[in-house]
């Protein structure tokens, strides 16, 4: 089987054990393994495998995120989903697992890591026919961090009239480290939201498979607390009552929603409860940045 590995990399302490196992473990070997430092240039995933897939020589290219745990066997298992695979399939997702704790419920940003399990062609573990990449024009530079870029990717690739499918090696994705504000961080994603938007048309959620977001509540809660500092500025005290109760109610709901399912402890109700209450206005303010920043791009 003729393929080549990509795999961009911010330096995750796990890639000298993703490079061993692709060294070590049995199967046909590639033409070659490209690691893509994106520490230095920070253009993002999408530029780095860009890079790497030019450089590339096999008739296949498998793109692996540098903080996947291999099987063993995971070169044989990859040539097997790829071989004889007819012309029209342009791309092979490998299944994707997630280990959450055994002992407890996970927490929010596990479960947040948790849905890369059931996610459509996320470049985890994914090889593209090199032809395909190549009429689709590679990854869209434009979506700077590992968001959205690979289903966008993989719509072009099928607006293309190939096939992606889902292949039977299994890679394990751990969960990613989080700090006390990594869900507030994860709402730049938002941006790229917007760019999705003008490039896939507004139906661009239901075409990647995805679940309907968050962003019209967040939308009212963050002008409930607007209007409740606006009304209080202006001396309307009755107003900002109101407004300032619909503020508490949604962030309230917001913040049960997110401890219900989870581990339940007071660190985590205390990430919840501040989180939640800056989630809305800055998942606005990033979807407002993309709206302005992407208004003149087409499809």
């Amino acid at each position: 089987m003729n393929y080549s590995v990509v795999i961009p990399t911010v330096g995750r302490p796990n890639l000298d054990v993703l490079l061993d196992t692709l060294v070590e473990g049995s199967g046909p070997e590639p033409c070659e393994i490209i690691v893509v430092d994106d520490r230095d240039t920070g253009a993002g995933p999408a530029a780095a495998r860009n890079t790497g897939w030019r450089e590339a020589r096999g008739d296949w290219v498998a793109f692996l995120d540098d903080d996947v745990v291999l099987a063993p066997d995971w070169k044989s298992r990859l040539c097997a989903d790829l071989a004889d695979l007819p012309g029209d399939v342009g791309a092979s997702q490998a299944r994707i697992v997630v280990p959450l704790p055994q002992d407890r419920e996970p927490t929010d940003a596990e479960r947040g890591t948790a849905g890369l399990a059931t996610a459509h062609w996320i470049t985890a573990d994914m090889a593209y026919r090199r032809e395909a990449l190549a009429r689709a024009g590679g990854f869209d530079e434009r979506f700077p961090r590992a968001y959205r870029e690979d289903a966008e990717l993989a719509l072009r690739v099928q607006d293309l009239g190939y096939r992606i499918v889902r292949g039977s090696r299994v890679t394990t994705h751990p969960v990613k480290p989080a700090t006390f504000m990594t869900s507030v961080r994860d709402q730049r994603g938002n941006a790229d939201d917007a760019l999705m938007r003008r490039l896939v048309g507004s139906e661009w959620r239901s075409r990647i498979g995805g679940k309907r977001g968050r962003l019209p509540a967040h939308v009212v809660t963050t002008a409930a607390g607007l209007l409740t500092v606006l009304c209080g500025v202006m001396g309307r005290r009755q107003a900002a009552g109101a407004f300032g109760v619909v503020w508490a109610g949604r962030t309230a709901w917001f913040a049960v929603a997110r401890i219900a399912p989870g581990p339940k402890d007071w660190v985590e109700i205390a990430r919840m409860l501040v989180t939640s209450a800056l989630i809305p206005p800055v998942a606005v303010w990033h979807r407002v940045r993309g709206e302005v920043r992407h208004r003149r791009v087409r499809p």
